[in-house]
């Protein structure tokens, strides 16, 4: 049995203490009207002479100067982040002229109003980013579970104690992920644009897809979403341990069959998932690769937590029946993965980018201009790095070359997430702060308290699947 040893117990509390404390601050320190507003743009106008605090997201791509007026507007609309000061590009187009002052000063207070949500998001976007990035980290893991089930893999067992202690995270991340949802709901801040009614109201875009995109209907769906996943968590891990007792295989079978049909649920309620929680941040943007785009990220990230934690209890003693074979072949699937993300990031960017279409191409715009940094850095942590360590078949039995691996790789995910989610929420007023930092804190504490305690739980060893003993030899 695993014995969680005090220190580790200890550094996660540290980390859930500091990171609450950071997530208090960020929205204690957060502007609270339009005069605190000017008082921060003042103050970074003066800390920067070359550049103004909030800048201006360009129209397109640079192709895109023979658009017309409507779809300049559109793109100009699209490339900022979305709030109550929404106007849709047929309300600018056909608006009523207004005196020259009159017009520049609501101009400069529609700014302030936008630049203050902006500001006002930047906490819940935080949190947003980690909570969710951990709860799909123990979905991914899940879903490899599931796939090793199905596959009936022989090499895996010996890690299936592993990937439950991992996929424990789940109904926590699920709880926490649901009541940030709610709260975005109730209007508890201005991250998704379709939540408000103001915005609706002058928007025919978002008025067609209210069928799908409104409250009741999006919360019912996470529920279901979140209550499927679990339920499969609870009853594999259940009969994973029951297993342990029986006399025959029918605990196992059961196991078979469960994740068979939980794999159809997943791909279709991961693709949805991804629409909701995600891709409507920016509700006049779709892409039909974002489904798969998102599981390639969260699935290498959940890989990558389970060679981590393996390297860890090895490290510690334990798992003595897991060998340099097995860690080969999480290598080999962080390498594969990291591949495929990278296949969509691509295929999803080339064709954006190349069709050249002013609704489309504004997201890659966005975050370009306003993200350069995080949006190829998470190229080169997601991609570049991982392919250039993991290529070499020697590397991929090395401890501290998939610890280092290891740690980029999640890092870049995590960036990744931020790069979907934060331009959309908070524009340009992005930068990696104390509420980014203590909501990262906060939740990886909480993952690894939650993760660690679930492992004392039951025997390290299923010492009663069916392919235990291949498992237990495996080489090559």
């Amino acid at each position: 049995m695993y014995t969680f040893s005090s220190k580790l117990r200890n550094f996660s509390f540290v980390l859930m203490i500091l990171g609450i404390l950071g997530i208090g601050y960020g929205f204690l320190s957060a502007p609270k009207n339009i005069e605190e507003v000017e008082k921060i743009l003042v103050a970074d106008a003066h800390g920067h002479h070359d550049a103004p605090a909030h800048k201006v997201v360009p129209a397109a791509h640079p192709a895109e100067s023979h658009s017309t007026p409507v779809e300049a507007a559109s793109v100009a609309t699209d490339s900022t982040t979305h709030d109550s000061t929404h106007v849709a590009p047929q309300a600018v187009t056909h608006a009523a002229p207004v005196h020259p002052h009159e017009d520049a000063h609501a101009a400069h207070q529609e700014h302030l109003t936008h630049v203050l949500h902006q500001l006002q998001n930047k906490p819940w976007s935080a949190v947003y980013v980690a909570c969710i990035f951990f709860m799909l980290i123990s979905l991914g893991v899940l879903v490899f579970y599931g796939i090793q089930q199905v596959a009936q893999a022989g090499w895996s067992p010996v890690l299936f104690r592993v990937m439950q202690g991992i996929t424990a995270y789940l109904p926590w991340g699920s709880v926490l992920f649901f009541i940030l949802l709610v709260l975005c709901g109730l209007h508890f801040n201005h991250l998704f644009v379709w939540l408000d009614p103001e915005v609706v109201a002058h928007d025919k875009l978002i008025q067609n897809k209210a069928g799908y995109l409104n409250f009741p209907f999006w919360i019912v769906r996470a529920a279901l979403f979140l209550i499927g996943w679990n339920l499969y968590r609870y009853y594999s891990r259940k009969n994973c341990l029951a297993q342990d007792e029986a006399s025959d295989n029918v605990f196992y079978k059961k196991n078979f069959n469960i994740s068979a049909m939980f794999l159809v649920f997943f791909i279709v309620s991961e693709s949805i998932m991804s629409w909701d929680w995600i891709m409507s941040f920016d509700p006049h943007w779709f892409s039909t690769l974002f489904g798969w785009y998102v599981f390639a990220s969260f699935f290498v990230s959940g890989i990558t937590t389970i060679c981590m934690v393996t390297l860890y209890l090895k490290d510690r003693g334990y798992l003595e029946h897991v060998n340099t074979s097995h860690i080969h072949d999480l290598a080999k699937f962080m390498f594969g993965i990291s591949v495929f993300w990278t296949y969509l990031w691509f295929s999803q960017f080339m064709l954006i980018w190349y069709a050249n279409i002013p609704e489309e191409v504004t997201y890659f715009v966005t975050r370009i201009e306003l993200y350069n940094l995080p949006f190829f850095g998470a190229v080169a942590m997601n991609f570049i790095f991982p392919v250039l360590i993991l290529i070499n078949t020697d590397f991929k039995r090395i401890t501290w070359v998939l610890v280092m691996a290891g740690i980029v790789i999640l890092f870049g995910h995590y960036v990744d997430f931020f790069n979907m989610i934060m331009p959309a929420t908070v524009g340009d007023q992005w930068f990696i702060g104390i509420p980014e930092i203590g909501s990262l804190a906060f939740f990886l504490g909480l993952f690894i308290y939650v993760v660690f305690t679930a492992l004392t739980k039951a025997p390290l060893f299923p010492k009663r699947n069916p392919f235990i003993e291949e498992s237990k030899h495996f080489h090559y």
